[in-house]
């Protein structure tokens, strides 16, 4: 059985790359399913108007700050986290959609590359079957695409709705990650 060399899946990296960035594109533009995900604030305009008067940097804020470690042990910390609202803030700037749009489509070829070390540390001969390769590599990148959305419902307060369709579009990204791998592995 052949070694496979990392630079022989140059083109399964790239075009599964391309094809999860494309889908992802759908899954947040044409199909509805993530539309619920982020829902108007009540009353936005006396939102945006104290948010305004705070002049906030781009950045992560948390509320109440006794929510830190550091805040934890300021007197009354507890009273105020029962008192509530308890959650954060995140000031983006103004959005940049070509730079977000080139900075996925690093990230999605960053997983790709990933997912085809994997398949190489893992010594996958070349020649091997379509459906291992599929099983093993889509298994992979349906991790990188899905792990990490967990923790923000557990520790950050998003909606176990969001980030479960956010794992399904996750598993979708593995599955054809997988499939490219799977039809492009050298013989």
């Amino acid at each position: 059985m052949e070694q496979v060399s990392l630079l022989s899946l140059w083109l399964p990296i790239l075009l599964s790359a391309a094809i999860v960035f494309f889908a992802a594109f759908i899954a947040w533009t044409v199909l509805p399913h993530h539309r619920s995900d982020w829902v108007p604030v009540p009353n936005e305009d006396s939102l945006l108007q104290a948010i305004r008067g705070l002049k906030l940097e781009r950045g992560q804020y948390v509320f109440p700050h006794e929510m830190t470690a550091e805040g934890a042990k300021a007197e009354g910390a507890k009273q105020k986290l029962k008192e509530g609202p308890v959650g954060s803030l995140i000031i983006w700037g103004v959005p940049n959609m070509g730079k977000s749009l080139l900075f996925y489509f690093l990230f999605a070829l960053g997983v790709s590359f990933m997912v085809a070390y994997v398949g190489y540390a893992a010594r996958i001969p070349a020649g091997e079957e379509y459906l291992h390769v599929f099983r093993v590599l889509g298994t992979v990148a349906f991790l990188a695409y899905s792990a990490a959305e967990v923790p923000a419902a557990i520790w950050f307060g998003h909606t176990w709705s969001s980030i479960w369709k956010s794992v399904i579009d996750g598993l979708v990204y593995g599955l054809l990650t997988g499939g490219v791998f799977g039809w492009l592995w050298p013989a």
